[in-house]
């Protein structure tokens, strides 16, 4: 799957959730709802990774890290969706801008 399908399939289950506020809500949540969900996303990632390191018991940490890690990239799919980035675009450029600054730094 590439990106493009990817963020296809995200917005597919965006969509899903918005038929889902409204029926349980009578509204579809807000930007800034999205983005205290992907919040609550980073903080169980967060507490995933403890257990994974030793300071938390959790089972199947490693399926549920994958799960989280799903569940952030999606969250920051249709936050970029929402504010009108193009992400794709936006992560090359971002890359690009990263490894010219990492090889300055290696090069002093």
């Amino acid at each position: 799957m590439d990106f493009k399908q990817i963020i296809k399939r995200a917005m597919e289950i965006r969509s899903k959730y918005s038929e889902l506020e409204i029926k349980k809500y009578g509204k579809e949540w807000t930007k800034e709802q999205i983005a205290q969900g992907f919040v609550g996303d980073v903080r169980n990632l967060f507490k995933l990774i403890m257990a994974k390191e030793g300071a938390r018991n959790i089972e199947n940490v490693d399926e549920k890290i994958a799960h989280e890690l799903s569940d952030c990239l999606w969250s920051v799919i249709i936050l970029a969706d929402k504010y009108g980035v193009n992400l794709e675009k936006s992560f090359q450029n971002t890359m690009n801008d990263l490894e010219k600054r990492i090889s300055s730094e290696i090069k002093r």
